[in-house]
């Protein structure tokens, strides 16, 4: 241990009796410490100055990487199915085409009224009520006429009219369906309080007109 603090008082005394003039002349000791240091010193600047901004470059463009990688695997996966999402969007357009076409126009929609009626009579059923409602429901690209019916028969007559309303041409349900047992008639009769809804199509005319309504409020507010 005396040995140690004596190799180490030495060392202090050269760095004492250093001239810094003359480095040449230094001990061995010293010029070893000044080159560790300037070694450290070369590395500490180097990081400030120069390495520090290289190693955040070098990261953003790790995450860059990442990123793009990503981006081309979901493209890849989008063009891999790119024949499959063309074929479901086929799809979806010939069923939409059906759909639209099964909706009658405004002329038509007294001849489906007809028929809605003419389905009941065809089944031998009593109408007690038939009642369009006197204005349609307008939504976005179609139109909704509610009718209200209530119609006398048997079971099975009721259950083949609702059947072959189902099986129109045209899209007609039946909602709120309540089957009741008419006072005074034969058990075997029954009665069916619906609302049958019809829908058809909007015209171009009508299509314009409620774009327009849609748009005024926005208009209104600026």
């Amino acid at each position: 241990m005396a040995m140690d603090l004596t190799k180490f008082t030495d060392i202090i005394e050269d760095f004492k009796r250093i001239n810094p003039q003359d480095p040449g002349g230094w001990p061995v000791t010293v010029k070893l410490a000044a080159l560790i240091g300037l070694f450290a010193a070369v590395l500490v600047a180097g990081y400030a100055f120069d390495w520090n901004g290289q190693i955040e470059t070098l990261d953003n463009g790790k995450k860059e990487e990442e990123k793009r990688k990503e981006d081309f695997v979901k493209k890849k996966t989008v063009s891999v199915n790119l024949d499959a999402h063309t074929q479901q969007l086929r799809e979806i357009d010939q069923v939409f085409g059906t759909l639209l076409k099964q909706l009658p126009n405004k002329s038509e929609m007294d001849a489906l009224i007809i028929d809605i009626n003419q389905a009941g009579l065809g089944r031998g059923l009593q109408f007690e009520l038939f009642k369009p409602a006197q204005f349609e429901s307008m939504q976005d690209f179609y139109a909704e006429l509610p009718i209200q019916i209530r119609v006398v028969g048997s079971y099975h007559d009721i259950g083949q009219f609702a059947n072959d309303v189902s099986r129109l041409s045209r899209i007609v349900t039946l909602n709120n369906m309540n089957i009741l047992i008419p006072l005074g008639k034969d058990p075997s009769t029954l009665a069916m309080e619906t609302t049958a809804k019809t829908f058809r199509y909007l015209d171009e005319e009508e299509l314009a007109k409620a774009r327009k309504s849609a748009k005024a409020p926005v208009a209104a507010k600026k």
